[in-house]
């Protein structure tokens, strides 16, 4: 799966279950932005899968499919001045 999105997975949970999975260091390895994914933008290749109650991968179903056909069927065009395009890290703290 690395091999697919040319390097090392993120997994980005998406509402309805599915998986986006992404290439974790697109941004900071200067990969083309790809697709827009709610308020980020994704680069590199990616794809969509499901996920098994063991956290596995699975398939989608033809609706899933045809779901995210439409979503993602247009190639948007980006400037490179999107902030989105900054890598950012978010540090979430626990209190014990």
């Amino acid at each position: 799966m690395q091999a697919e999105v040319g390097g090392l997975i993120e997994c980005v949970y998406l509402e309805d279950g599915c998986l986006a999975v992404v290439n974790e260091e697109g941004k900071l390895n200067g990969m083309e932005p790809n697709r827009r994914l709610g308020t980020d933008i994704i680069c590199g290749s990616f794809f969509i899968c499901g996920d098994t109650a063991e956290g596995d991968f699975a398939s989608l179903d033809e609706k899933q499919v045809e779901k995210y056909m439409s979503q993602f069927a247009d190639v948007p065009t980006f400037t490179g001045e999107e902030p989105e395009l900054e890598p950012r890290i978010t540090f979430i703290g626990f209190d014990y």
